[in-house]
């Protein structure tokens, strides 16, 4: 969260990342040309069959009879919106072999590429093509890679493209067999009204059917999942079978579990079904103006206090006080601060004091400075009658320390003295406590392909950091709301990197978060899914406020896709999470500067 105008403060956090992914493509060796055995294996690669074989994006493809390169037919892409024209086929492949990928397009920025190779998944592009032009990029398959996926694609707000002649040329698959049954299935976690589960990752199998009861209920593409919408102390039994093209298998074993009777741990905390949550510069002002406590518009349910900040980084020690009157003018007294604090309370509204922000680094590298921030922050917390806690560390806040590669059992003192730090004061307060984190995405979905430092070192270690704070706390979190602004790209569950700014970016980042993901690509080492209750979408509220703005109607198509899975453009959520919270703004003071778009829309969008 930042105390002025917007600055990119993400791409220096990604640059070791990316240098990592630029290290990655270097390895890749030229494929030789295709061979007496070769074959191509694209189905319909010339759309002389219509779309037979190929899987577009909403409405976005066509077969057309003019133009075309060859034969009678030729694919027809628009991109509209946050749509960009994505047309794919999945084609079974020979592990350990080389591919050549080539298409012959027309049209401004238009894609080929390919995914789930198993080793670097490869694309190339056209700036402008007045005629047709041939794109052409080669690949070579993983050890264990049996099929892969192919696509085409244009680019946002760009005129309809045309692709035609698709071949994939190198040995041919297998014929593709149905999966073996999943075995090892187990409770990860079980709360009042969900139970995650893992199994083990089945050899071919595209994807994973959860059943409760001999119903299917969830789906997966990796070997975990979480169950939700469940009655508290009540038994269910769950099995889960594997998918591929071919089929299903059977199902596996059951496995029981019996939900807690609810009251406690990191639920509601009588928090409303849908939240609107806003950070107060309380402490601070900017361009957007100081805004008094009783002011505040009843909106918002969650009103995180801005910021509370350590006395040095490596203290532990954190104050906070309210804005100096030098600085802001119209600042209440503290008695007139509490006492709308008390009021806001009263209205059901919960207030918590924020930790960190953009200046504010913590880091508690010593048991000392751990117990320091216990002290501190609950004599903030008794001073002013608040209802938690918002860790909003950024920065040098979080890191790994070289050989920390497992999120499930930090080792890394910052790391572990947060984790004991939060849970005692969890303890001190009771299960009415409020706790919610406001990561970024480098900290977070960056750990789908980067954790720390790396098996072999080199890479930032602060890539993924958050995720052992989270899991280690999930039953203790109420809210977690990843700050989707401020970000470099990032890759989401279908391989494809993500952009911020429009609809895509959030249904992305938030279905990583709610589906889970193997972390650094590692599948014994899954990130179970948070609950949909959990999870609040995190946005700046005007241009202002940060880079990475999205406008009303981009949120709503995120809502829609997220919570009803329409307008879900390009990506395909792995659920429909129809208990998603709600949404986070950075911030109340940016918000009532932009004429309220932001809570407005909220309010009309959820009828408030």
């Amino acid at each position: 969260m930042e105390r002025t105008g917007p600055t990119v403060r993400f791409s220096g956090l990604l640059a070791a990342a990316t240098a990592a992914v630029l290290a990655a493509g270097a390895l890749v060796a030229t494929a030789p040309a295709a061979g007496a055995a070769d074959v191509d294996l694209a189905r319909n690669g010339g759309f002389e069959s219509g779309l037979d074989g190929w899987s577009c994006t909403a409405a976005s493809g066509a077969a057309v009879s003019t133009p075309v390169h060859g034969g009678t037919k030729a694919l027809k892409a628009t991109p509209a919106g946050s749509d960009n024209a994505k047309c794919s086929q999945t084609i079974t492949v020979k592990p350990n072999s080389s591919y050549t990928l080539s298409a012959w397009v027309q049209g401004s920025y238009v894609y080929l590429g390919a995914s789930g190779t198993g080793t670097t998944d490869v694309s190339t592009w056209t700036q402008s093509s007045g005629a047709w032009k041939q794109l052409t990029t080669t690949f070579r398959t993983g050890p264990s890679t049996t099929s892969v996926s192919v696509y085409t694609h244009g680019w946002y707000g760009t005129p309809a493209h045309y692709v035609d002649d698709l071949t994939l040329v190198g040995p041919g698959g297998d014929p593709v067999v149905i999966p073996a049954v999943p075995a090892g299935l187990k409770t990860t976690a079980i709360t009042s009204s969900s139970v995650a589960l893992s199994w083990n990752a089945v050899s071919g199998a595209s994807g994973y059917n959860v059943s409760r009861g001999g119903t299917k209920v969830a789906t997966a593409t990796g070997p975990s999942a979480t169950v939700t919408g469940l009655t508290p102390s009540t038994a269910y039994s769950f099995q889960v079978s594997a998918t591929n093209a071919a089929g299903e298998s059977a199902k596996s074993a059951a496995v029981t579990a019996t939900t807690t009777a609810g009251g406690g741990g990191g639920g509601d905390t009588k928090l409303p079904a849908r939240a609107l949550v806003g950070y107060l510069h309380s402490s601070f002002a900017n361009g957007s103006g100081y805004t008094r406590m009783a002011d505040v518009p009843d909106s918002w349910d969650v009103i995180n206090l801005a910021f509370g900040e350590p006395t040095s980084v490596t203290s532990g020690d954190i104050r906070f006080a309210l804005c100096p009157v030098a600085e802001c003018p119209n600042v209440e007294s503290e008695a007139e601060f509490k006492a709308a604090i008390k009021a806001k309370q009263a209205a059901g509204k919960k207030v918590l004091i924020s930790i960190g922000g953009q200046n504010g680094q913590v880091q508690l590298a010593s048991t000392a400075a751990r117990d320091a921030f216990v002290t501190s922050v609950s004599k903030i917390i008794d001073a002013y009658g608040l209802d938690g806690l918002d860790i909003d560390f950024e920065g040098h806040s979080l890191s790994l320390n070289t050989g920390d590669t497992d999120f499930r059992s930090p080792t890394s003192p910052v790391i572990v003295n947060l984790i004991s730090a939060v849970k005692s004061l969890k303890a001190k307060y009771g299960s009415d406590f409020v706790l919610t984190m406001a990561p970024e995405t480098f900290f977070v979905q960056l750990g789908y392909q980067f954790y720390g430092s790396g098996p072999w070192g080199g890479q930032d270690p602060r890539a993924g950091a958050y995720l052992p704070v989270i899991h280690a706390l999930r039953d203790d979190l109420t809210l977690l709301h990843v700050q989707d602004y401020n970000s470099g790209p990032i890759m989401g569950l279908d391989n494809q990197y993500h952009t911020m700014g429009g609809a895509d970016f959030h249904i992305a980042m938030t279905d990583m978060l709610l589906a889970g993901f193997p972390v650094a690509g590692d599948t014994t080492k899954v990130f179970p899914g948070l609950r949909p209750d959990q999870v609040a979408i995190g946005l700046p509220a005007s241009t202002q406020a940060g880079n990475g703005h999205t406008t009303p109607a981009e949120v709503n198509k995120a809502l829609n896709c997220l919570i009803k899975k329409t307008d879900c453009g390009s990506y395909q959520t792995r659920g429909t999470w129809s208990d998603l919270r709600g949404l986070m703004t950075w911030s109340i003071n940016w918000d009532r500067f932009n004429n309220g778009e932001f809570s407005r829309n909220f309010d009309a969008y959820f009828g408030n």
